[in-house]
């Protein structure tokens, strides 16, 4: 991709620094929203995080005019058949904390035994150069979501959802931890070697 500007279309701080830590050796300017006043909020309507990532990435570079990076993430629990899914940040309704989406999670997997309480971590990456030019890609991380809330770190269902590999839930690593083995890290660092390697192409 020829350009030496790209924005993340995005404005959710957490988010930002994350994203950004893994993009970090990109030979690109990364911008955000608030270099646009004015953006336009892009309503997810999507019925899957592909959708809504497609949507958010066409609509913010259709409105600034430069190739943008959108993610949606969404966590899947078997024992709630996939739920909260593409509702994962409104999982406790509109406009609700963090804090409230774990409270309701943990109530629902409250009498749910050990062994039924898998679940992954999914983020779909849309990479736009045009409105008619875009690609997505995909990380996937697996766990399993804990008895209780553990650590500081992070953001959103982490200090819920523990990785086995790591013996700790993703909200008590480092960041520079978290983004070795995130799906947002996988999905993001595979749409880093698209953009070096030009792709995609009109």
């Amino acid at each position: 991709m020829q350009t030496t500007r790209i924005v993340l279309a995005t404005n959710n701080k957490d988010k930002i620094r994350e994203i950004k830590k893994i993009l970090n050796r990109l030979p690109a300017e990364i911008l955000t929203l608030k270099d646009f006043p004015g953006f336009p909020q892009v309503e997810e309507t999507g019925i899957t995080l592909e959708e809504n990532a497609i949507l958010k990435a066409k609509t913010i570079c259709r409105f600034t005019h430069l190739p943008s990076l959108a993610d949606d993430s969404g966590l899947e629990v078997d024992a709630l058949l996939g739920a909260p899914g593409v509702r994962s940040s409104r999982f406790a309704g509109d406009h609700c904390s963090y804090q409230d989406n774990n409270r309701k999670l943990l109530k629902l997997m409250k009498d749910i035994p050990p062994e039924e309480r898998k679940a992954r971590f999914i983020c779909v990456v849309a990479l736009a150069k045009g409105t008619d030019n875009i690609i997505t890609v995909r990380g996937e991380l697996r766990g399993v979501i804990a008895l209780y809330g553990k650590g500081t770190n992070g953001f959103g269902y982490d200090p819920v959802f523990y990785v086995p590999e790591m013996n700790k839930t993703l909200a008590q690593l480092t960041l520079n931890e978290k983004n070795e083995i995130s799906h947002r890290a996988l999905a993001f660092n595979q749409a880093r070697e698209l953009i070096l390697k030009g792709f995609p192409d009109d």
